[in-house]
Parts: C-alpha cells; sequence; structure tokens
C-alpha cells in the first residue's frame, strides 16, 4: 500500500488574510501596521518548505516594505510615520506588490484544494 503525500503548499485562512490586509492597510495610511500582516505572511511561508514559490513573493513583499521602513527610520526625515513619508510611487508600488502576493497565496490555494 502507497500512500501519497501532498507537495502543494496550502495557505491557511489567517496567511490569506493577512496578505490581503497589508495592502489595504497601505492605501488606508497605516503603512507601519502593515508590518504587521506582512510579518505573518513571511513567517508563514518560511515555515512550510513546500511553498518554495510563495517565498519569492513573499521575499519582494518585505523587501519592498523594508526599504522605505529602513530608509525612513534611517534617514533625516521630519515625517511624523512611515505613511507621510512614502511618496505616492512607493505607496502605489507596495501595495501592488501586496496585491500580487496575496493573488500568488489564493492561486497556491485554490490549486491545493481542488486536488
Amino acid at each position: 500500500m502507497t500512500t501519497t503525500t501532498n507537495t502543494t503548499a496550502h495557505p491557511s485562512k489567517s496567511v490569506l488574510v493577512a496578505a490581503w490586509a497589508a495592502p489595504v492597510m497601505v492605501i488606508g495610511q497605516f503603512g507601519l501596521l502593515s508590518g504587521i500582516p506582512i510579518a505573518v505572511v513571511l513567517v508563514a511561508s518560511l515555515r512550510d518548505r513546500r511553498s518554495r514559490v510563495l517565498r519569492w513573493w513573499t521575499g519582494a513583499l518585505t523587501l519592498a516594505y523594508a526599504i522605505p521602513l529602513t530608509m525612513w527610520l534611517a534617514g533625516p526625515s521630519e515625517a511624523p510615520s512611515l505613511s507621510k513619508y512614502m511618496s505616492p510611487a512607493t505607496t502605489a508600488a507596495l501595495a501592488a506588490t501586496g496585491v500580487v502576493v496575496a493573488i500568488a497565496h489564493q492561486v497556491v490555494r485554490r490549486r491545493s484544494t481542488d486536488k
């Protein structure tokens, strides 16, 4: 008797909610707080060995968030918050990256549940 193992990733609902919450929070001007759902998605992607593709997407989102955060914290900025510091182009790029990551998680989840 042979058993088959599921080799596809299956993101949990909480990871999907966090993935969708990140771009919504960025657009809603909660830039610094959007780091929480980004961290949730990053940790979930790193813990699941089967989600190699999701790691790349999540890594891109984390990098897109870490760059303006680091520049805001380390630079001589007078902006009172990360959202005020980010330009509209940076905000749009970060939100777009978040949407792409959320869609990637959604597609992987849908494909793994269809099997």
